[in-house]
């Protein structure tokens, strides 16, 4: 039974290779325990004592497998409360407080100044004009520059076919348009999607990910050259986003 191997013995088979860290969780169908577990080892590896990583109200058996893995326990920051802030906008109006989880002194001070003084004027106004996540994962190789809009227009043809299969990997993904860029005999394709409350970077991945296998097996004169086309644009600064926005 796993409940009678000692902790020595975990420790040896990961010594040994017979272990990994991030199969505990399975071993013991538990990763509160894993986690545990895992950071014992560490500590005995390092020589160091992690007691406050271990103090967590996380349910890591809520997280690991979706958010994070090999967990070892949490680290706590500070969360600092700035506002009121008026925002008028179309679906926020009113004041709110802003928490702010940070470690940087005066942070919290400075935004509580901004907030003060953008309320004091009146308040913040917004509008949103433009609500979507975009993803364009792949580039797409055809043999010639013809096979590339012809690519183009089979996906404009089946947009409703696409997008139902984008759609069947999530339930608030909802495919808006697939923007193709054509140079050469490469193709782009942006694909936007709203996704409801959420940011949704990786749900649209997923549905992006899925739509773009449809579309290679549908049209064999295809053939995908990367994962990641960088059409997107992530984590950059890039005129693509400046004019047609990301998400």
């Amino acid at each position: 039974m796993v409940e009678e191997i000692s902790l020595e013995d975990v420790f040896a088979k990961i010594d040994r290779g017979e272990l990994k860290l991030h199969e505990l969780d399975k071993l013991f169908n538990d990763s509160n325990k894993a986690t545990e577990i895992r950071r014992r080892y560490i500590e005995s590896k390092v020589n160091v004592k992690l007691e406050n990583v271990g103090k967590t109200v996380i349910d890591f058996n809520t997280v690991v497998g979706r958010n994070i893995e090999n967990t070892i326990g949490a680290a706590q920051v500070p969360i600092g409360i700035a506002g009121p802030l008026r925002v008028i906008g179309d679906y926020a109006n009113g004041l709110y407080y802003i928490p702010l989880a940070t470690t940087e002194g005066a942070l919290v001070a400075s935004v509580n100044r901004g907030a003060k003084i953008v309320t004091e004027s009146g308040g913040a106004r917004s509008k949103v004009i433009n609500d979507g996540m975009t993803r364009a994962p792949p580039v797409i190789a055809v043999p010639s520059i013809i096979d590339a809009v012809e690519l183009v227009n089979w996906v404009n043809e089946h947009f409703n076919e696409v997008k139902s299969v984008a759609e069947s990997t999530s339930r608030h993904a909802r495919l808006v348009s697939i923007q193709p860029f054509i140079v050469g005999n490469n193709v782009w394709l942006r694909f936007k999607f709203t996704t409801g409350d959420a940011m949704g970077m990786n749900m649209v991945t997923i549905a992006t990910d899925k739509a773009v296998k449809y579309i290679l097996s549908n049209f064999p004169r295809a053939r995908l050259v990367a994962l990641s086309g960088n059409m997107c644009v992530d984590k950059k600064a890039n005129a693509v986003n400046f004019l047609l926005g990301r998400g």
